[in-house]
């Protein structure tokens, strides 16, 4: 599990490998990643974009964008806490994921840009 904390805005990130549904003779790993997000600023926020740079040591990396996470662009009020799950296959069972959210203060409008941690992406079969 890795943490960090931009203007009060605190993302924790914790991975698991999915063995059941990765195929490592077929080069296909599949990950999911839980993402905690904490409002510890005095501001309520919304979260309006997601941005991904997914690194795979087999594969060239991947720059992921769009708006909102898993469907949501969600409103955090001071103190509130947003979760999701979401994945990411990598041709490899190695790789790492770091990114930011473009987060927007409600009572004037500043864009935030919060940093997500960079975490490692390894498969289970490499853990000896």
């Amino acid at each position: 599990m890795v943490t960090s904390i931009t203007e009060g805005v605190k993302v924790t990130v914790e991975t698991t490998y999915q063995a059941e549904f990765s195929s490592p003779h077929q080069h296909h790993y599949v990950f999911t990643y839980k993402v905690k997000i904490e409002n510890n600023s005095a501001h309520t926020i919304q979260l309006l974009r997601r941005k991904w740079e997914i690194h795979d040591a087999g594969d060239a990396t991947k720059i992921i964008e769009g708006d909102g996470v898993v469907g949501q662009q969600p409103i955090l009020e001071p103190g509130g806490i947003h979760e999701y799950v979401s994945g990411c296959n990598l041709k490899s069972g190695l790789g790492k994921m770091k990114g930011n959210y473009k987060m927007e203060k409600l009572f004037d409008g500043k864009i935030l840009e919060v940093q997500i941690p960079e975490f490692q992406l390894i498969a289970d079969i490499f853990d000896n």
